[in-house]
């Protein structure tokens, strides 16, 4: 049995009035729960197939919400805060695909999470002249806190903030950015640079990857996600990859590639290494999430920052590159000064 989890704390999601976890394959058969807004009851009825399922009370933050997530659980905390969104998406794929398309908020994504992990976030601006890019990384460790972002031609690299407390440099000491022409690859690992001598070679973004599987970091097996934003001419497109085990299985890799071409002016994609924090660490799960971008660099920079766990966030990378001309402005944050 598939059981969902609470995106806020992590903990398994009930039914209403219900002591047992509601089975994900049977999430929709689910007749009376307890909406989000207000404790309103809403009626759910329909197999488990979003677009046949009906509202059947006044509309509420929840019902106008439920193509995206079923919001109306308890997770086994029970607390307000909680009844926000699940981890798992339980609709068909046509209405998932168009529910994720549509932008949420990077500020709340975001704030709403202690531990995704590591993050990398492509997209355009509103006024559609730039491309933007960022990536964090956070730390739960002694060793992935002791860390800063430094500049390395054109890209950066990690580097270790106090190098007598450096333990083991393999996995977070690494180039997060490379530049390869007209292509700025991200990733959250040493993948930058097969990427970069792949795509040096006439490979593509995807069969550069093929050498790479997910970190070797049991019990977590941490997700390889890796971003490239191809600028020519004025028109930008770009894609994102993770690789990742089989549900903690090690033997078995998943490999997905999500290519956007001619990006929409004002939208972006945000994937990250992990659903939440746990033990082990769950992998992210489903496509991209769909994320607003602002025009104002500085004012990006500072509301991915300031969304940032306090606790865990170690540094922050933001590029906007104009698409006119290739220049680009950078700005760093580091926890570590």
């Amino acid at each position: 049995m598939i059981v969902p989890c609470c995106r806020a704390c992590g903990q398994k999601v009930f039914s209403s009035g219900s002591a047992q976890p509601v089975p994900k394959a049977v999430l929709f058969r689910q007749k009376d729960m307890i909406c989000a807004t207000g404790g309103k009851r809403t009626l759910v009825r329909g197999r488990n197939n979003l677009q046949e399922t009906q509202i059947t009370e006044q509309p509420t933050a929840w019902a106008h919400a439920v193509s995206l997530y079923a919001q109306a659980l308890f997770c086994a905390c029970r607390s307000p805060a909680c009844h926000v969104t699940v981890n798992s998406t339980f609709v068909s794929d046509h209405t998932e695909s168009e529910a994720i398309m549509k932008p949420i908020s990077l500020e709340q994504e975001l704030s709403s999470n202690t531990y995704p992990g590591r993050g990398i976030i492509i997209g355009r601006t509103p006024d559609g002249t730039r491309a933007a890019a960022a990536y964090f990384i956070m730390g739960r460790s002694r060793n992935s806190r002791n860390r800063i972002f430094v500049e390395d031609g054109d890209g950066i690299r990690t580097q270790a903030f106090d190098p007598s407390r450096l333990e083991d440099p393999s996995l977070i000491i690494y180039a997060p950015v490379r530049v390869l022409g007209n292509k700025t690859i991200v990733t959250n690992g040493d993948q930058t640079d097969t990427i970069y001598e792949g795509m040096d070679r006439q490979m593509t973004f995807e069969q550069s990857l093929r050498s790479r599987t997910f970190e070797p970091d049991a019990p977590n097996y941490t997700p390889r996600i890796s971003g490239i934003l191809h600028i020519e001419g004025g028109s930008f497109n770009y894609a994102m990859s993770i690789l990742k085990s089989n549900d903690g299985e090690p033997d078995s890799c998943r490999r997905y590639t999500f290519a956007y071409e001619n990006p929409k002016a004002g939208e972006g994609h945000f994937i990250h290494t992990y659903l939440h924090d746990g033990e082990p660490l769950p992998s992210f799960e489903g496509e991209p999430r769909c994320v607003r971008i602002s025009n104002d660099m500085d004012a990006f920079t500072d509301q991915i920052w300031n969304s940032l766990n306090e606790e865990n966030k170690v540094s922050l990378f933001v590029r906007y590159i104009n698409l006119a001309d290739g220049t680009w402005r950078t700005n760093l944050v580091n926890k570590n000064q």
